[in-house]
């Protein structure tokens, strides 16, 4: 049960997770599904990915640092 003293984290690793799917998966899916393609559409698809990817590492680092809540007992005051 949840605890005014507790702090959340507030972490939110949903963009991190939908911008990671968006470089593994829907990328390379598009570049297989726009068939025949060139090197123009290889080198966008890479370049997508290679942006989601590195987006998600940032966005994945500055959700990780946030502290976590404290799982201590309160303190009763004598």
């Amino acid at each position: 049960m949840l605890e005014s003293y507790q702090k959340s984290t507030g972490t939110g690793y949903t963009p991190t997770v939908a911008l990671l799917a968006v470089a593994f998966v829907f990328s390379p899916a598009l570049l297989f599904i726009s068939r025949p393609f060139g090197y123009g559409a290889v080198t966008l698809a890479a370049a997508c990915s290679t942006v989601c990817a590195g987006w998600a590492w940032i966005n994945w680092k500055k959700s990780s640092q946030l502290s976590m809540p404290s799982i201590m007992t309160k303190r009763v005051a004598k």
